[in-house]
């Protein structure tokens, strides 16, 4: 199982550098978990750029995973992550999903670099 931090899909849809590194992840549709947060940070850093069109059809692509939604117990989960790791909310809650389905969380974001099951990709 696989989850891919914001960072990650916006590299992607975006064509960033690190683009390319999130895609074989990406196309692993199946072992793909999309917690719901993710869809709001990548709508609206993509919206600041795209026009509304791509914008969907970004998150289109983000829904052929399975996409999980922030449930009292997940929100607990995270708040216990974000104590133990000191991770803001939103970076909590998705690693916390990552936790909670035993998948490799991927990310650009230095603030989980050295995470237990966190492939830290550096930004370029």
């Amino acid at each position: 199982m696989n989850v891919i931090d914001s960072s990650g899909w916006i590299e992607f849809f975006l064509a960033g550098p690190s683009g390319p590194l999130f895609k074989p992840v990406i196309e692993e549709r199946d072992s793909l978990v999309v917690p719901v947060i993710a869809l709001y940070e990548v709508h609206k850093i993509l919206s600041r750029k795209l026009p509304a069109e791509k914008v969907e059809a970004a998150l289109d692509v983000m829904r052929l995973g399975r996409v999980v939604d922030l449930t009292d117990r997940r929100a607990i989960a995270a708040a216990n992550v974000a104590v133990e790791h000191r991770l803001a909310m939103a970076d909590a809650v998705m690693y916390s999903v990552a936790l909670e389905f035993k998948a490799t969380f991927w990310t650009q974001d230095v603030d989980y670099q050295g995470l237990p099951s966190v492939n830290y990709l550096a930004k370029p």
